[in-house]
């Protein structure tokens, strides 16, 4: 029976402690940015609400309240729209950070494991060729799974990304139509 290699066990330990840290530093970078563009928006949102509340105070005349209804319609999706994109990016780039970790976490593991298994390094007293082709085969399935995962993962991103744009498209088209002609 072989010993456990300590250096080859502390060496992995340490690769996967920093695996670990860049997964959090992207979280906490990411919810930063989270808390940035929620605080920007309730700012914004405080701030026209202000506006607005003024504007009808100062309406003196029951036909201006349509069209300052209209008009303060329009900045207000423009807002809406901002921050959807705004939400919609931090996520895909949380997403294609975290994707990008984890894609060369396993790449680093799978080129191991096939040096290992290639070398013969992995120790089988009884039927070590039936062992070493299962391994291989199991690292081939592997591998074809994480990349049809991330295949998926990208497409679905792609979907996203379609479907904010349309959906800024109409709710920018519904919007004008709100807004009342000069």
């Amino acid at each position: 029976m072989d010993t456990i290699d300590l250096e080859k066990l502390a060496e992995s330990q340490k690769a996967n402690a920093q695996v670990m840290m860049t997964l959090v530093r992207t979280a906490f970078h990411g919810m930063e940015q989270l808390s940035a563009l929620n605080l920007a928006a309730s700012r914004e949102l405080f701030n026209n609400s202000a506006n607005g509340a003024q504007q009808l105070l100062d309406i003196k005349d029951p036909a201006q309240l349509k069209s300052l209804a209209g008009s303060m319609a329009q900045p207000n999706v423009d807002k809406l729209l901002e921050y959807s994109r705004g939400l919609y990016d931090l996520s895909a780039n949380m997403q294609r950070e975290i994707t990008s970790v984890m894609e060369q976490q396993y790449s680093s593991m799978a080129q191991k494991a096939a040096d290992l298994v290639g070398k013969g390094g992995v120790p089988t007293p009884i039927a070590g060729d039936v062992f070493g082709a299962a391994m291989k085969q199991m690292m081939n399935a592997s591998s074809a799974a994480f990349e049809n995962i991330s295949q998926m993962s990208k497409q679905m991103t792609e979907i996203v990304d379609t479907n904010v744009k349309a959906l800024s498209t109409a709710t920018t088209k519904a919007a004008s139509a709100l807004t009342p002609k000069a």
